[in-house]
């Protein structure tokens, strides 16, 4: 079996700078839509046609931004202790899940939002990393008493609160302090969880 070839440096190199340009110009933008590949690629110092070769196109750079981005949190959970790890108990894990996405999207918040804004009709629900995510919290629902035939409805609510255009409303329009965000979202998921045992 042929060994398994490694990107050039030059590639490896350019894709770090397009990343970092990206995160910039997401960072720095009034609006994600404003941010065009023509913009990567000149903060970035590659041509246009690199990016499309690489990412075929807007779409695919910003999912492969986001997903280099969430790489930690997806080795924390996949592989990592609790709370997070799959070993912790779903009344555990499902708080310290949510937090961990808000965390992450107040962190991120322009590269989520352009992310958001790439499913259909400009839909977060369209896109691969919703559904990811809405399943995560589904399953973890239904190994809950009493939650289970809420499952699928009760990951979409407990999602919802964790939206990049709700952060950054919260965040930017209302000043509302990312600690207290926090704070918010545990109070609300425990409301909704009902108080259970940690146990479940």
């Amino acid at each position: 079996m042929p060994e398994e070839r490694k990107p050039r440096k030059d590639a490896v190199r350019n894709r770090a700078a397009v990343f970092a340009a990206a995160d910039a110009l997401f960072t720095r933008c009034a609006s994600p839509e404003e941010v065009t590949m023509a913009d990567i690629a000149a903060e970035a110092g590659v041509g246009k046609a690199t990016l499309f070769r690489a990412f075929g196109d807007r779409t695919g750079l910003i999912r492969a931004l986001y997903e280099a981005r969430l790489e930690p949190l997806r080795e924390a959970i996949e592989q990592g202790p609790p709370p997070l790890g799959p070993t912790a108990a779903p009344l555990e894990r499902l708080p310290a899940l949510l937090d961990a996405v808000l965390c992450f999207k107040l962190d991120n918040r322009h590269l989520a939002l352009a992310l958001e804004a790439t499913g259909a009709g400009s839909s977060p629900y369209g896109t691969e990393h919703y559904e990811r995510w809405h399943t995560l919290l589904r399953d973890l629902l239904r190994r809950i008493p009493g939650l289970a035939d809420e499952a699928d409805f009760t990951a979409h609510a407990l999602l919802a609160a964790t939206r990049a255009d709700l952060v950054g409303y919260l965040t930017g329009e209302r000043s509302t302090p990312r600690a207290s965000l926090r704070a918010h979202l545990a109070a609300y998921t425990t409301t909704l969880l009902g108080g259970r045992d940690h146990e479940a």
